[in-house]
């Protein structure tokens, strides 16, 4: 865990719309820190949050604010998105993926982001003060890391996919779903998404060429409809 600068805590409205901290008062926030002996952290732009090779212990990370990024490097350089983090998102040493000895796991900020770290070990066990708060951090975390879970299964079906068409059609309907219209926003960038369906950015953007000439879907920047079931 790298020590950057102190982050600042959270405003109560922005407590209101933490996944993590949800339903646990102002107050009881604050307490928190000091018993779960968390430490807030900011990051800037294209700075790494986490390296998984590096001494980081069991902290578990979740981003309060802004957008990051859990990137693969494997032995010849190549990097390969495998995760989007927003608010909520949440990354560790003991939630990681498998990886060879030579690929190397980092968790890299797209925006300027703020971010909690708690000692894994220390969410499990009872709190000796026996606060209501405790449990509700708990239930908050254990739904977080099942959303993760979902979010893992949701690539894996995209990866699983044969040809570059049948994954970017497998995604762009995952987000339809969850936006619940045809219409929908990219989450991040076209050189992203090549990376996040592991494919040629060129080769990709020539599907997406003949996909929007056969009428399957519309795209104006990052805003893409589909057409077509």
């Amino acid at each position: 865990m790298q020590q950057k600068g102190a982050a600042a805590m959270l405003t109560p409205q922005e407590l209101k719309k933490s996944p993590l901290f949800q339903d646990i008062g102002y107050e009881n926030y604050q307490q928190m820190l000091d018993c779960f002996q968390a430490v807030q952290r900011s990051y800037r732009v294209d700075e790494v949050i986490y390296d998984f090779s590096g001494p980081a212990g069991n902290a578990v990370g979740v981003v309060e604010r802004g957008e990051a990024s859990l990137i693969r490097i494997d032995e010849e350089g190549v990097a390969t998105v495998l995760e989007e983090l927003g608010p909520g998102g949440v990354f560790g040493k003991s939630l990681a993926f498998s990886t060879s000895g030579r690929d190397s796991l980092e968790v890299v900020c797209r925006t300027a982001c703020d971010v909690v770290f708690i000692d894994y070990p220390h969410i499990l066990k009872r709190c000796e003060r026996a606060c209501t708060h405790h449990s509700l951090l708990v239930q908050n975390m254990l739904r977080l890391i099942s959303d993760k879970a979902q979010a893992l299964s949701e690539r894996v079906d995209v990866l699983s996919r044969r040809s570059i068409r049948e994954k970017l059609l497998c995604y762009f309907n995952q987000l339809a779903e969850k936006e619940g219209s045809r219409t929908f926003q990219l989450p991040f960038s076209l050189s992203m998404l090549a990376d996040y369906i592991a494919t040629d950015r060129s080769a990709m953007m020539r599907e997406l060429k003949r996909l929007k000439e056969e009428g399957v879907l519309r795209s104006e920047g990052r805003r893409i409809t589909l057409c077509t079931g």
